[in-house]
């Protein structure tokens, strides 16, 4: 009797798409002789997590709410990002350049938890040696924290079940790799395995996973999107200096979004900086130079004065060249018109560029003011008033119109020297004007 041939379909080893005859090219991500031929008995098994099965409805009165407790990571900017420090059963993703500290603030916040639970921290790119090495060298407490040096999802999955940690780290789940899920490490379809097997783990104990990822060179988080659907939270590191890190949540669904944690990164690691009111300004003797405006920017719960420079010469070119560092180019195009329009300044022959000082970017409408005075400023050649500060949208028309938070704006500013605030608003130590051209007045006596 003849024996039985096994049928065999062809799987790609980036994506994961199977198809019945071979291809050249694979219809779904694109690559070129990527897809293997593989046995049908051989093929790969959905991840054990999906296998599981038993979960029965209740009634929302019955859940118990300690379930959601919280665990403090002791770093306190930390806590703030996370929302007040990170949620047990949740998976948290932290993306950032290489060397910009992911690593470092992981073994720091590991360090500073052991006490008060158990760390299994899990490295692909590390040796055990290199861990400790960094951890001695930033004197932090090592006995109680489980390394495993590894790429394989099966040896994670061991130690999990074997140390029941309640603090976990990865890093990175670009190196997590599992056969089941492909021949070759950091496709998508290794991603999205070993990420949804981490996480689910994780979702069915009292544990934190952290899991660090790279970043393209566009500073997007490597992989594909769905990567940031399965975790709870998803976290930037960004480099404002050399000395200075700043720490900011873009999906948090158990806190805001809006807090920034700002770190002095140091040959003891990285410092909370507690009180960053006035860092994003430069001090000076003497009074501003020309196309500088200040302005208190409102971020979570805290306020910080930011400094924004702009600077104006003649166009060499046929089309004027608009750049913006940490703030939008739209943005900078709207005031810039606003400020033709309404006040008569030539613009349209000046090639414009504008920088935030400290490296901090700048979305909400409440800079428009001191974005106007500070190009108005560079044109003109006229320096804003020295302890001045600006808060306020501009409209189309040339409106300034009032901002949220105005109160504990002008407090800061106040507390931090600036004798006025210039503002759409009358409050106390403000000086409200209405439009651009109030604006021209009271800053450059036009």
């Amino acid at each position: 009797m003849a024996k039985k041939k096994e049928s065999s379909v062809f799987k790609c080893n980036q994506c994961g798409r199977v198809e019945p005859r071979w291809l050249g090219r694979c219809p779904e991500c694109g690559s070129w002789n990527s897809l293997e031929e593989t046995k049908v008995e051989e093929s790969p098994s959905l991840p054990k997590a999906m296998l599981k099965a038993g979960s029965e409805a209740m009634p929302l009165s019955t859940v118990d709410v300690m379930a959601g407790t919280r665990l403090q990571t002791g770093i306190s900017e930390f806590d703030r990002v996370l929302g007040g420090g990170a949620m047990l059963r949740s998976a948290i993703l932290i993306g950032g350049e290489p060397g910009i500290g992911k690593s470092t603030l992981l073994l720091q916040t590991a360090a500073a938890v052991q006490n008060r639970a158990s760390v299994l921290y899990v490295s692909g790119e590390e040796s055990a040696a290199q861990i400790r090495a960094r951890a001695q060298r930033l004197n932090l407490p090592e006995d109680k924290i489980s390394v495993l040096t590894t790429m394989s999802l099966t040896d994670i999955n061991k130690a999990l079940e074997k140390i029941k940690p309640q603090f976990v780290v990865v890093d990175s789940i670009q190196t997590v790799f599992s056969p089941d899920a492909g021949n070759i490490p950091g496709t998508i379809n290794q991603l999205k395995m070993c990420a949804y097997e981490l996480v689910t783990w994780v979702k069915e104990h009292e544990a934190v996973l952290f899991l660090t990822a790279h970043i393209t060179k566009e500073g997007s988080i490597a992989g594909p999107k769905s990567l940031e659907h399965i975790v709870d939270t998803v976290i930037s590191f960004e480099r404002s200096s050399d000395d200075v890190r700043l720490l900011r949540a873009q999906k948090n669904r158990f806190g805001s979004v809006d807090e920034l944690g700002i770190f002095a990164m140091d040959e003891r690691g990285l410092s909370p900086i507690e009180d960053p009111s006035a860092m994003f300004i430069t001090k000076r003797e003497s009074g501003l130079p020309p196309g500088i405006a200040i302005v208190p920017v409102f971020e979570g719960s805290r306020v910080f004065m930011v400094e924004i420079q702009a600077l104006t010469i003649p166009t060499k070119t046929s089309i004027p060249r608009i750049t913006g560092e940490k703030i939008e180019v739209a943005r900078i195009m709207r005031i810039a018109a606003i400020l033709e329009k309404r006040l008569g300044i030539r613009l349209s022959d000046q090639d414009i560029f504008v920088n935030v000082a400290g490296g901090m970017r700048l979305t909400e409408s409440a800079i428009d003011l001191a974005l106007a005075a500070a190009i108005y400023s560079a044109r003109t050649d006229l320096p804003c008033p020295q302890n001045t500060a600006l808060s306020g949208e501009l409209s189309l028309a040339g409106e300034v119109r009032p901002v949220s938070h105005l109160k504990q704006r002008i407090k800061t500013a106040l507390s931090l020297g600036f004798s006025r605030i210039i503002t759409a608003e009358k409050e106390k130590d403000a000086i409200q004007i209405q439009n651009v051209t109030d604006l021209a007045k009271v800053l450059f006596e036009k």
